[in-house]
């Protein structure tokens, strides 16, 4: 199947008659009527509109167009508007530190920036102007010092579409950042809508969107999945889908009632955020058949109440493990059986599955030599896969650097089993002697039900530091001490506010911002040569 590139995306939908109506948490920054619900037809228009705004601003095909704003949908919209004029959009989370977007905006030497005045007056106030590091500055909401207010380009003809080659960049998007500065990661057309974003828009069994279904959507859309996803659904046509900015459950919980979805994807982080809404009797996820999480692993108590949430008799949940650029790498189905046993030192949820057939391969190899080890042994896993990006914005010896031959080191630890399934460890940068955070953690948040994020910091000596958020801020000393028992030493815990942790714009951890913060900038153990 060959999906069509973002440019004309909305334009084609709108020709074939497809129905979906599209439900917003809030509106548009993009737009000015303060509405919340669009039909394809209208989609198509404001994305034609926006590709006449762009070039108003003077981007010319083959221009890069940062866009750095509050997180929405319109991210994946303005996406479309730079590729239907032949530009290539490089999206930018605002919940980067000021000193990361400086760092990421002189990599990538853009032609315009596309961000609002409020975004421009956070940065002012960390003594920075973000207008420098671009031509032309466009704000959505209001006039800004250096920028140019939306204002003065409104109306400006809407011009042909001009799609670029399939194999040249079409987007640029950014890592998470756990470990430090991200990577900008440049995607074509050929692996981030022909291959990553055709393959899930197939009609498959049980896994793909339906006509009947309402899909909602909770995820940092200035990642590359905003857009894959965004392609992937629409091209199959749900009766509705239900677009969520933000992970807090006060916000989120209004939309959900008043649009039940069928199917719910959204990050990590979203449903620990959304547990205690999914553990009441009345919640919002009664008609839940399919969850999907995607950016990172999620703990097994999650998993078993949101299964438990809805009234499903048979519900999924698809566990899919990747990066941003290598697209999706495993898939694992999950059911209520599969997470029933709690407290139990098991994989669970760290039992990443297995590739697709025909689209990756994985391999474990020594982190010294290289060299592959057999099944059943821990080591670096390394991916080949059709979907791989095409380098990264600036450093082309970082991406160098991470292949060996067609195989690309993704940084993480695990083994594979005799059975062909990916057992995850940790990042290497973050791993610890003898043991895994990755396994600590959910150990602890299985037999802690209070903890709502729980996190080890492995250090090179030294025992390693769990640090702890709490729905009430407090820890009982002595249920901690039997939570641990039969795990591997640790330091004694530390309990700070969910306000308190460094975040990415997915919800992970920068643990080595917390790292610098707790632990006096003390060297992680492991050697962080494949951040």
């Amino acid at each position: 199947m060959k999906l069509l590139a973002p440019g004309p995306f909305f334009d084609v939908l709108a020709d074939r008659g497809t129905g979906t109506t599209v439900h917003l948490s809030r509106p548009l920054d993009i737009a000015d009527d303060g509405r919340t619900t669009y039909d394809i037809p209208d989609l198509a228009h404001l994305v034609s509109q926006a590709a006449g705004w762009l070039e108003g601003l003077g981007v010319t095909p083959g221009d890069r167009v940062a866009v750095i704003k509050p997180n929405h949908w319109d991210y994946v919209l303005l996406a479309c508007a730079a590729a239907r004029i032949g530009a290539v959009p490089a999206l930018i989370s605002d919940r980067l530190p000021v000193e990361t977007l400086q760092v990421l905006l002189k990599r990538l030497d853009a032609k315009a920036l596309v961000t609002t005045s409020a975004t421009l007056a956070a940065a002012r106030g960390a003594e920075t102007d973000l207008t420098a590091f671009t031509r032309r500055t466009l704000t959505l909401d209001a006039p800004a010092p250096g920028a140019i207010p939306l204002a003065d380009v409104r109306g400006h003809r809407t011009p042909p579409p001009r799609p670029r080659p399939d194999d040249l960049t079409l987007a640029i998007m950014h890592t998470s950042g756990t470990t430090g500065i991200p990577k900008l990661v440049r995607h074509s057309a050929r692996t981030l809508i022909h291959r990553i974003a055709a393959d899930e828009a197939r009609r498959l069994p049980l896994v793909s969107t339906r006509r009947a279904d309402t899909v909602a959507q909770a995820a940092s859309y200035a990642h590359g999945r905003g857009l894959a996803w965004t392609i992937s659904v629409f091209w199959l046509a749900p009766r509705a889908a239900v677009i969520l900015d933000a992970y807090d459950a006060r916000l989120a919980e209004p939309v959900l009632r008043a649009h039940p979805p069928t199917v719910l994807e959204a990050a990590p982080s979203a449903f620990v955020r959304w547990q205690p809404l999914a553990a009441s009797p009345d919640n919002p996820f009664h008609d839940v058949r399919l969850y999907v999480n995607a950016f990172d692993a999620v703990h097994p108590p999650t998993v078993r109440t949101f299964l438990s949430a809805t009234r499903r008799r048979l519900p999924l949940w698809v566990q899919v493990w990747g990066q941003s650029e290598t697209g999706p790498l495993t898939f694992r189905c999950l059911t209520r059986r599969s997470v029933r046993a709690t407290g139990e030192r098991h994989p669970t949820t760290r039992d990443l599955g297995r590739t697709v057939p025909g689209k990756a391969g994985l391999r474990v190899v020594d982190p010294t030599t290289l060299q592959p080890v057999g099944r059943g042994r821990p080591g670096l896993v390394q991916a080949r896969t059709r979907t791989l990006c095409a380098g990264y914005v600036s450093e082309p010896e970082r991406m160098r650097a991470k292949l060996s031959g067609p195989w690309f080191t993704t940084g993480d630890l695990g083994l594979i089993t005799r059975s062909g399934r990916l057992l995850l460890l940790d990042r290497e940068v973050d791993t610890i002697p003898d043991g895994s955070c990755v396994e600590i953690e959910d150990v602890i948040h299985d037999r802690l039900p209070e903890v709502v994020e729980a996190v080890v910091l492995g250090r090179a000596s030294g025992l390693p530091q769990p640090v702890l958020v709490t729905r009430d801020g407090t820890l009982d000393p002595g249920a901690w001490q039997q939570a641990v028992t039969d795990l591997p030493p640790l330091g004694e815990p530390t309990v700070l506010s969910l306000d308190q942790l460094p975040l990415t714009a997915t919800g992970k951890v920068r643990r080595q911002e917390l790292r610098d913060r707790l632990l006096d900038g003390a060297p992680p153990y492991g050697t962080g040569r494949w951040t």
